[in-house]
């Protein structure tokens, strides 16, 4: 028997189908969900983050869903923890573990063994990159502001603003800290470790354009099923929208939106944009010529048992 315990990795783009896939695939291999996607986390926030129903989670147990409320900020660090920890916990019930999600960094610190560079807060620094941000967004607007400082960070570290949303703020001010206080790129600074698991690395892609016309189509249902709603009742309970948990995509233009700044079809419209560029960042981390990834068009017939009878292969024998 291997000394590894095996976990199956399924990943891919915003709205290509992984949760229904994996659910498919936990329910007839034994196993269980460990989302790793970083806005699951939060309560409150189950519309404009597609996340998976009540009825899809009774279907097979799922975690790290629901875990913690808005304003709550979760470390790499901690969520590296509970993520390992629940691995653990699945595979001593003889359960196979299925790690399941689209963001990068999240999956990356679970299965590579991350550690952020140990560079000690500098609160100084900080203050005066959000000065330089904010300077810049002056008559514009505060993202404006964002993106002038998501550039500089480009300038320095192309590797390290590609795996960071334009949007977040606190980790482009992280990532500039680091940098300017080693004087080394942040992203040659990601210690990794050998993986503690015999990983099984499932792909999830689609047409282009065919996944563009379901992340439209998302958006339409998300704002049909009262996704202003759902931000109306986070700010009615406390939200403020500079927190990091509201700069998930959607949550913002829906704030824009209630503050009557702009339209519910402008808002719709820029969420698509931000979703479409999310997407094209989503595969400078997970590429397809990526040899140990097995890729898979998940609108094809039959995807279901192709990849069942992958996993099963590489399972050699082991039986959940």
């Amino acid at each position: 028997m291997p000394s590894k315990l095996p976990l199956v990795l399924i990943i891919g783009p915003t709205a290509v189908g992984k949760t229904e896939i994996a659910i498919q695939l936990a329910e007839r291999l034994n196993g269980e969900i460990v989302s790793a996607d970083s806005r699951l986390l939060y309560r409150g926030m189950d519309i404009g983050t597609a996340k998976p129903t009540p009825e899809e989670r009774k279907r097979v147990p799922h975690h790290l869903i629901d875990i913690a409320e808005p304003d709550e900020i979760l470390s790499l660090a901690v969520f590296q923890q509970k993520a390992r920890s629940l691995i653990t916990d699945i595979h001593s019930r003889g359960k196979l573990p299925f790690l399941v999600g689209g963001t990068g960094q999240y999956i990356h610190a679970v299965t590579r063994g991350w550690k952020p560079p140990e560079v000690i807060p500098n609160e100084r620094l900080r203050k005066e990159l959000e000065k330089l941000a904010l300077s810049h967004s002056e008559g514009v607007g505060k993202e404006r502001g964002q993106q002038w400082l998501h550039a500089r960070l480009e300038f320095l570290d192309p590797d390290a603003a590609a795996g960071i949303d334009a949007r977040n703020m606190r980790r482009i001010i992280r990532a500039l800290e680091v940098i300017f206080t080693t004087g080394r790129k942040f992203s040659e600074q990601r210690r990794q470790s050998e993986s503690p698991y015999r990983l099984i690395t499932i792909g999830l892609t689609r047409p282009r354009p065919e996944l563009y016309a379901r992340i439209d189509a998302r958006i339409d249902s998300m704002f049909a099923s009262g996704f202003l709603d759902e931000v109306k009742s986070l700010l009615a309970k406390g939200c403020s929208p500079a927190l990091p948990s509201m700069s998930a995509i959607g949550y913002r233009e829906c704030v824009e939106a209630l503050e009557g700044r702009i339209t519910v079809e402008e808002a719709k419209q820029a969420i698509r944009r931000a979703t479409r560029i999310f997407v094209r960042r989503q595969a400078n981390w997970f590429k397809e010529s990526d040899p140990q990834i097995h890729w898979f068009n998940a609108g094809k017939e039959e995807v279901i048992d192709q990849i069942e009878a992958k996993i099963r292969n590489l399972l050699n024998g082991q039986v959940f």
